[in-house]
């Protein structure tokens, strides 16, 4: 056994069943090692950087790590974005990289970069494997790293000399699990005072708000989230990344809150004198002017990473722990008796808006891009899994599909990586061949990674793309128009015949230009095996609202 075998060996110990990747030089042992191996699947990308999008929609969609094969040099620095997506957003990954030689490192070899280095800060751990007896040690310990505590992708460095070594047992697999990490707590205990005091403040709380971060997308935290708002009546506002986490349709929901948020849900939060903040950490898109952020309430953050609290916003409890373990402990907390009486305060809520708007009066009767959304959730129920790139779309479809459930919105919300939304559905759709997997992107996003339409082809994936075309990248035009005088810099953007691109790789490809067009296409595509790409010819300058201006709080909204 060589050492390549060996990583396949600790790969399937670690149930890993697919593999997303692109072969090289460096890694080409490992391709050898993979030539014979049945219990992994390996899906063969066309650019590294999907390759690890693709990692990413698996793990987001299953819970499990994803996993990424590239070679060294171009293929490590092409796969640096997808890291940094997947760190952001706390996603757990392994990502496995070629190198050179261990006597070529550091002399400037043919495709050598340090991706160990260039990685630290976008990384959980790394790892650079120097001695093969170390290999099944790391790859254990990198695979608990990745989904314990807080999620997050981990980079192994594989030199193409340590997979090339020859080995003889008993060097093998070490069972998953039993990881003991120096200085290591993934799951710190919460203090039952922590939780005595957030029974307390829910109980005389008048105006309390629940706010869901992503966080709130793992275990059994999402059940336990719905049954405390059943209970207590709570108004919920989630961030980007905690959609799913509570049910989009429900009456409590007030909607996505910060810089595109509802009225309701920002309104709410700046009146409220109780926050309870689950598994979010206050990012600048959520915020606002951070000094006027919600000024009167009393702030509970609940987070498993201990870093996050106090660091954007200052609270008056901060509890490094698990949602699951904060939600179920207030629960044991609160008996029903205790429910606090906040019918005047939702009340006040019902006087705001939960809905973003719909589409503008400026139309002239073209079709708009949160109409083909809506069409979307009608037509899938609501139970797709969603992916989509980044800008106005990305927004829209937070606004205006309504999700049912965890896991089921795959977006790029801490980096704001364009071209993130389509490899991620392939990964998706991997792991669900029999779910509905549903891609929104733009006419930039998309052509970032459209080459990848041939992976879908090539495993005859079920993922149907939305292409919302308006001729620009439309985010940065908003933004033009509204605060840089409409002076429209380097934002106007060509685009292929879409549906005839599909069709050259084989894909089913489809051109819309009217609502009632959209709704048939959107019903056949739905009923339709295999990849199709439907692009919308929709209005050209659509903006995004609710918006807050840079600089100002969530309390300065523009609504239309």
């Amino acid at each position: 056994m060589n050492g390549a075998q060996l990583l396949i060996r600790s790969l399937i110990n670690q149930r890993v069943d697919t593999i997303f990747g692109y072969p090289g030089g460096a890694v080409l042992p490992v391709y050898d090692a993979l030539f014979d191996c049945e219990e992994i699947k390996h899906v063969l990308v066309r650019h590294e950087q999907a390759a690890v999008h693709a990692a990413d929609g698996y793990a987001r969609a299953t819970g499990k790590p994803g996993v990424a094969l590239v070679t060294s040099g171009p293929g490590a620095t092409n796969a640096v974005t997808g890291i940094a997506t997947a760190y952001m957003d706390s996603v757990p990954m392994v990502v496995l990289t070629g190198q050179v030689a261990t006597d070529l490192i550091g002399l400037d070899s043919f495709q050598e970069v340090d991706i160990f280095g260039m990685t630290m800060p976008i990384t959980k751990h790394n790892f650079l494997v120097m001695n093969l007896s170390d290999l099944p040690r790391i790859i254990n310990e990198a695979f608990y790293i990745a989904a314990s505590g807080r999620p997050g992708p981990v980079l192994i460095d594989l030199p193409k000399n340590i997979m090339n070594q020859q080995m003889t047992p008993p060097i093998g697999e070490i069972p998953p699990g039993n990881v003991t990490l120096a200085g290591y707590r993934p799951y710190p205990s919460i203090d039952p005072a922590d939780l005595d005091m957030m029974a307390e403040r829910l109980s005389a709380a008048k105006r309390p708000v629940l706010l869901l971060g992503g966080g709130c997308i793992d275990g059994e935290a999402p059940g336990l989230i719905g049954e405390l708002v059943s209970r207590y009546n709570l108004p919920v506002a989630s961030t980007l990344m905690g959609i799913g986490a509570f049910a989009t349709r429900h009456p409590n929901y007030l909607g996505m809150l910060g810089m595109h948020g509802t009225v309701a849900a920002n309104r709410a939060v700046q009146q409220a004198d109780l926050l309870i903040c689950l598994g979010m950490r206050f990012s600048d898109r959520v915020t606002g002017k951070r000094k006027a952020f919600s000024p009167d309430s009393y702030k509970i953050q609940v987070d498993i990473d201990e870093a996050e609290l106090n660091k954007n916003i200052t609270v008056d409890l901060g509890i490094t722990g698990a949602v699951e373990e904060a939600v179920r402990g207030l629960l044991d907390r609160l008996p029903k008796a205790a429910a606090p009486d906040l019918e005047p305060w939702h009340v006040q809520i019902s006087a705001w808006s939960k809905k973003a708007p719909a589409f503008s009066d400026k139309s002239q009767g073209k079709m708009t891009p949160q109409q083909v959304i809506q069409c979307f959730s009608e037509l899938s129920a609501g139970n797709a899994i969603v992916s989509t790139d980044v800008g106005q779309h990305q927004i829209w479809t937070a606004h205006h599909y309504e999700f049912a459930a965890p896991r089921s919105f795959l977006t790029s919300g801490g980096l704001g990586t364009m071209g993130y939304g389509f490899p991620a559905a392939i990964g998706a759709a991997v792991a669900f061949p029999d779910r509905q997997v549903v891609c929104v992107s733009g006419d930039g996003s998309f052509q970032m990674n459209m080459q990848e339409i041939m992976t879908a082809v090539d495993l005859n994936l079920n993922v149907k793309v939305a292409i919302l075309k308006n001729g620009y990248l439309g985010m940065v035009r908003q933004w033009q128009q509204l605060f840089h005088g409409r002076r429209y810099s380097s934002v106007r953007i060509s685009s292929p015949d879409f549906a005839s691109l599909a069709k050259s790789f084989g894909a089913q490809g489809y051109y819309v230009d009217n609502l009632e067009e959209a709704r048939k296409t959107i019903d056949l595509a739905l009923n339709t095996e295999g990849p199709v790409i439907m692009e919308f010819d929709v209005t050209e300058e659509e903006n995004v609202y609710p918006i807050v201006p840079p600089g100002g709080s969530n309390q300065d909204m523009i609504v239309e």
